[in-house]
């Protein structure tokens, strides 16, 4: 698993990006549960995620972060990455962000793009 830490900080609400190769939707469920033996991770307010396998379906989960999920889809298929499921996470700060959010997830992926593509 490849991962990003300290992303974003805004309004006390931290980010962080992960990563692995995902062929299915077990691999992608064990991806999930290998990052959430971390603590940290397993208490953050949301873990969203996305994949697109290389047949072309398309998986995600908001996990609360309303929206989150179909923007990284966009991205993976933009970047015509395909079998690589990328995770989201976001520790609530207190203070709503609003679509701030959104640019947030987008600067999460992108790091992650740059880093391991």
């Amino acid at each position: 698993m490849q991962q990003l830490e300290h992303i974003v900080n805004d309004k006390g609400s931290k980010y962080a990006v992960s990563g692995a190769q995902a062929t299915d939707r077990e691999q992608v469920q064990a991806v999930l549960r290998t990052l959430c033996k971390k603590k940290k991770y397993a208490k953050a307010t949301h873990n969203t995620w996305a994949v697109i396998f290389s047949d072309g379906t398309q998986v995600k989960d908001d996990d609360g972060e309303s929206g989150a999920g179909a923007i990284m889809l966009k991205m993976l298929d933009q970047a015509d990455v395909r079998d690589h499921v990328v995770v989201v996470t976001r520790w609530y700060g207190g203070v709503h962000l609003g679509a701030d959010r959104f640019r947030h997830v987008r600067t999460c992926v992108k790091a992650y793009f740059e880093k391991f593509f």
